[in-house]
C-alpha cells in the first residue's frame, strides 16, 4: 500500500502527471527571476561530501550553521530542486528529459512551514518523495503507472530526504521525522540554526539515529574574494583601474562579512547604481553608495 495520497494521474496529452508540492500549478504564474550560476565554494564542497555520506549509509545526518552561509542553497543545488520546479512546473504536451541532477541525487527537498501541522508531516514528506521516485520511472520507461512501479508509490526510489529549517518542527514533528526514517530505506538530513544539535540532545529515540554531523562555516575573505572575481564580468572589468577594483572587491568582503546571502544582493545593488550612473567600472565609491541601500546585520 502507498504510504500517502495515491499519485500519477495523467495528464494533457497522456503524459504523467507529476505533482506540484502544493496541488496544480497556476500556469500563469510568471516565471520566477533568472539567478546566478551556482558558485561552488568549498563549504559546498564539504556538504556535497556529508550528503553523499548520509545517503550511502542510510543515517540521519544533522547540518547547522548561522543564517546567511549558504546551507538551504547548497542542499538545493546538491537536490536538483531548481531543475525539477523548473521541469515539473507545467503540464505541456511533452515534459521532456528529467534533469541529470535530479537523476543523479535522487534527492527529495521539504520545507515544513511555520506552523507545520501533524496532518501537514504527514502529507508532505511521503509527497516530497514520490515526486522524485515518479520523476525516476518517468525518466526510465516515459510513462508512469502507479500499479506497476510500486516502488515509486512507496518513495523506494528516493534515496535521501533534505528537510529544511528543521527548526520549526515540533516535537511531534520530530517524531514524525523519525518514523518516517525508521519505515524507509533512506537518508535524511536535518538542517538547521546552531544549538539544534544541542535541542535534539534531548530526544534520545531520535538523536541515537544520527550518525553523521556537519557544521556549515562561513565562507573565508580568502574565498570569498575568488567567488567575488568569478562573479565579475572580466571583459567588462579589464578596462578598470586594477587597484579601484581590488579595492572595491576588498571593501565588498569587508561589507559582507563571510554572509554568503549578501553577495546577490549587494551585486545587485551594484549593478543598479552602475546603470543609473552609466557607470562601468567597479569602484570603492559605487561599492559604498550600494551599500546605503542594504540593512545589513551585524
Amino acid at each position: 500500500m502507498p504510504d500517502g495520497p495515491l499519485l500519477g494521474s495523467l495528464g494533457r496529452g497522456g503524459q504523467p502527471c507529476i505533482p506540484g508540492e502544493f496541488g496544480e500549478v497556476n500556469s500563469g504564474a510568471p516565471p520566477p527571476p533568472k539567478r546566478p550560476p551556482f558558485q561552488t565554494t568549498r563549504e559546498h564542497r564539504r556538504f556535497t561530501e556529508f550528503a553523499d555520506a548520509v545517503r550511502t549509509h542510510r543515517y540521519i545526518g544533522l547540518c547547522w550553521g548561522p543564517p546567511g552561509v549558504g546551507k538551504t542553497l547548497s542542499a538545493r543545488h546538491y537536490a536538483g530542486s531548481d531543475d525539477w520546479e523548473q521541469w515539473q512546473s507545467h503540464f505541456p504536451e511533452d515534459l521532456g528529459p528529467v534533469p541529470e541532477r535530479v537523476i543523479e541525487a535522487r534527492t527529495a527537498f521539504f520545507t515544513p512551514t511555520v506552523s507545520a501541522t501533524v496532518r501537514e508531516i504527514d502529507r508532505g514528506l511521503p509527497r516530497a518523495c514520490q515526486q522524485i521516485s515518479y520523476a525516476l520511472d518517468y525518466a526510465e520507461h516515459g510513462v508512469v503507472d502507479p500499479y506497476v512501479h510500486r516502488v515509486s508509490r512507496s518513495s523506494g526510489r528516493t534515496e535521501l530526504l533534505i528537510i529544511d529549517e528543521a527548526d520549526r518542527l515540533k516535537t511531534v514533528g520530530l517524531e514524525q521525522v523519525r518514523d518516517y526514517f525508521d519505515r524507509h530505506n533512506m537518508g535524511v538530513i536535518l538542517i538547521g540554526m546552531p544549538r539544534i544539535e544541542k535541542r535534539l540532545a534531548r530526544y534520545p529515540q531520535l538523536y541515537s539515529r544520527i550518525g553523521f554531523a556537519h557544521e556549515y562555516r562561513q565562507l573565508t575573505p580568502e574565498e570569498l574574494t575568488a567567488v567575488l572575481t568569478r562573479r565579475f564580468d572580466p571583459e567588462r572589468e579589464a578596462l578598470d583601474d586594477g587597484v579601484d577594483h581590488a579595492t572595491a572587491i576588498a571593501t565588498i568582503v569587508r561589507i559582507i562579512g563571510g554572509n554568503f546571502r549578501l553577495v546577490d544582493r549587494l551585486l545587485t545593488q551594484i549593478d543598479r547604481v552602475q546603470t543609473v550612473n552609466g557607470l562601468t567600472g567597479l569602484t570603492p565609491e559605487i561599492v559604498d553608495t550600494a551599500r546605503q541601500a542594504l540593512l545589513i546585520g551585524h
